[in-house]
């Protein structure tokens, strides 16, 4: 059991590592950092945690905003990219190596802890769900931002998977997260005043929607695992290409550049008092 729970880890580890995360959060959401820190309400004097940081879009607007925060993940490589940023924008915060569903805090130790995107790749929901009410502390805020199942990202999984590796034993897929009956299941009767609201993010990156495809097959640790796993199959390789191509086609808005409305839901909650 502990040797497969560590092959797995390591290979989420390998997987946020390929590509490059930091430029594909930089092009493409830098805004949902703002939109979760404003949704939390982390000021001055708060303790926040962030989950699953990556390279820090939310944490780093956090810490500019005046809280105290720890940054956590469980790739080094994003966390080091993570530093070179924050010292870029004269922001300061902790960064420390972290699995989402073991954390190395202490109860109640944080007033905010939030996700952007991050916590919902943690392969089994319920643990990480039950480490991130158990460091907030009573009356503290959870707040989440997770890709929906039916919106842009939840469809590039869903075409994915018939070609990706066999998912870790009692794994659950990502997008989940983005499901508001997911998310209260997952926090339960320990918090209270849970909302829940779909936005969207609107991408104009891409010109053509071989160039969205083109994209992920470089920057993202994910995409490039698939691909990697079918790679001695041609013919694989030529179905996933044109599956993502058609994707971004189908849900391509205008011409050059395509616009992408890709769903999220933004979920805040309060951990129940004691």
């Amino acid at each position: 059991m502990g040797e497969q729970f560590d092959t797995v880890k390591a290979g989420h580890r390998k997987m946020w590592a390929l590509g490059d995360y930091p430029a594909l959060a930089a092009d493409i959401n830098p805004e949902l950092g703002r939109v979760l820190v404003q949704a939390s309400g982390a000021k001055s004097g708060d303790r926040v945690l962030d989950i699953a940081a990556g390279s820090g879009n939310a944490a780093i607007t956090a810490a500019l905003a005046g809280a105290d925060v720890v940054a956590s993940d469980l790739t080094p490589e994003l966390l080091d990219a993570g530093r070179e940023e924050a010292a870029r924008r004269n922001a300061h915060l902790e960064w420390r190596e972290a699995d989402a569903e073991a954390l190395p805090f202490g109860d109640g130790e944080f007033d905010i802890v939030m996700s952007c995107v991050g916590i919902m790749f943690a392969p089994h929901h319920q643990a990480a769900a039950d480490e991130m009410v158990r460091v907030c502390r009573p009356g503290g805020t959870i707040a989440l931002l997770s890709w929906t199942p039916e919106g842009f990202i939840g469809q590039m999984f869903a075409t994915m998977r018939p070609y990706a590796p066999p998912p870790p034993p009692a794994a659950r897929p990502a997008p989940l997260w983005g499901s508001p009956d997911h998310v209260r299941e997952l926090l339960g009767e320990r918090v209270t005043g849970i909302t829940s609201e779909r936005r969207t993010l609107q991408v104009g990156l891409f010109n053509e929607p071989e160039d969205f495809r083109d994209y992920f097959k470089t920057y993202y640790g994910p995409t490039i695992t698939v691909y990697r796993h079918i790679a001695d199959d041609p013919e694989k390789v030529a179905a996933l290409d044109q599956a993502l191509t058609n994707l971004a086609r189908d849900h391509a808005q205008g011409t050059s550049p395509l616009t992408l409305n890709w769903e999220y839901l933004l979920t805040t909650a309060h951990r129940r008092p004691e």
